[in-house]
């Protein structure tokens, strides 16, 4: 199995200065979500940035997340805790399927079936 990255998630305290930065100032195409959703994608070229409304307090200061991509989210997660590496149990939210990770130093990673 080989783990495609697709995208990093930024945690945004304030959705409209992230959006207007990355799609303004740095020009990135805007390709899924918008700035009222909490949820916004930018083509950054062989990934996507995506924004993802952070609320306040601890839950702004989270570390930016790399979500890697697996057709068969379970199948990556049963292959990956065969290898020793802790997840989460796979959530299920319609057709989107994902598994949260960490590194060892605590990093946050994600496996999903989102394009």
């Amino acid at each position: 199995m080989i783990l495609e990255m697709r995208r990093i998630i930024v945690f945004a305290k304030n959705m409209e200065a992230m959006a207007a930065f990355y799609g303004g100032k740095l020009g990135l195409p805007a390709v899924a979500g918008d700035v009222a959703s909490g949820f916004m994608e930018f083509d950054a070229g062989a990934v996507r940035l995506a924004l993802h409304r952070g609320g306040t307090g601890e839950a702004a200061r989270r570390a930016p997340k790399i979500v890697f991509y697996a057709g068969d989210v379970a199948a990556a997660r049963a292959d990956l805790a065969g290898r020793g590496v802790k997840l989460g149990k796979v959530k299920l939210a319609n057709d989107l399927h994902l598994c949260e990770g960490k590194d060892p130093e605590g990093n946050p990673f994600q496996i999903s079936n989102r394009p």
